[in-house]
């Protein structure tokens, strides 16, 4: 394999964020052919080109964009004007579909109680890849979490800031606290993530609501949480639980499709 071929498919294999760039369509003179591809990472660093200077540099722009957001674009450069903002002079047109990588998507369950271990066992399941954090070292085994990819141990609101958050990354939180939920929530709701949802009833969905927006969090952001977490099925033990998460989970992953098909 080549040095782009290599790339890719480690980015696969590891999860990493990338978007791909791939050149679907030329008119006169262009600087690549039709096929050319470029790898584009979150930090901007690429593997591959599709033609270089300016142009290739907006393509990179709208790539991270792409990584950060979840959804495809399709960018048109006309390459004659360079006094109207065009990015060449070549005088040609090149047509560049730009794609967030697809990754399989991570299951961040935060809590290794009941709950969390009926979550992680219907997610891998489901096909995530299974993460576990919690603060209480006794409670990841592996005998309690069989199908975890990776167990995490330490700091709650340190390690959920160290994690890679991307949209392909599905956030449960299944605390014990709701204390500890809002200082979470607060390292997390800005993120990129595709899915946040809070365990708890409506009391302390509430409190903890509070609590953000006192601390400047707005309406509209908090709207992007999920809680009482999971669809309304009247679940009562940890495994309908799951099965209530995991529902809403897969509903926000259909309707997000539904929506980038429009494209």
């Amino acid at each position: 394999m080549d040095a782009f071929q290599t790339a890719l498919v480690q980015a696969l294999e590891t999860g990493t964020s990338a978007a791909l760039a791939t050149v679907v369509k030329t008119l006169g003179s262009s600087p690549r052919a039709v096929g050319a591809k470029m790898l584009v990472y979150a930090d901007g660093s690429i593997v591959g080109s599709v033609g270089g200077g300016e142009m290739e540099q907006r393509v990179i722009e709208q790539a991270r964009a792409v990584i950060r957001e979840g959804a495809p674009r399709y960018l048109d450069f006309t390459l004659s004007n360079p006094e109207r903002g065009d990015p060449l002079v070549c005088g040609g047109e090149m047509e560049i579909f730009v794609e967030p990588l697809i990754t399989t998507p991570t299951l961040l369950i935060v809590g290794a109680g009941h709950v969390g271990a009926a979550c992680a066992e219907l997610g891998k399941f489901l096909g995530f890849r299974v993460v576990v954090l919690d603060d209480r070292p006794q409670f990841l085994s592996r005998e309690k979490f069989p199908t975890a990819d990776e167990m995490i141990t330490g700091d709650l609101r340190l390690e959920i800031a160290k994690f890679e958050i991307t949209p392909q990354t599905h956030i449960v939180l299944v605390t014990r606290a709701h204390t500890l939920d809002a200082e979470l929530l607060r390292a997390v709701i800005d993120s990129p993530a595709a899915y946040i949802g809070m365990l708890g009833s409506e009391r302390r969905a509430l409190t903890v609501f509070e609590i953000l927006k006192q601390e400047g969090v707005s309406e509209e952001t908090l709207k992007r949480v999920h809680a009482p977490i999971g669809l309304k099925i009247e679940a009562e033990t940890p495994q309908e639980i799951a099965v209530s998460i995991m529902a809403e989970i897969i509903q926000v992953k259909s309707e997000k499709l539904k929506a980038q098909s429009n494209f």
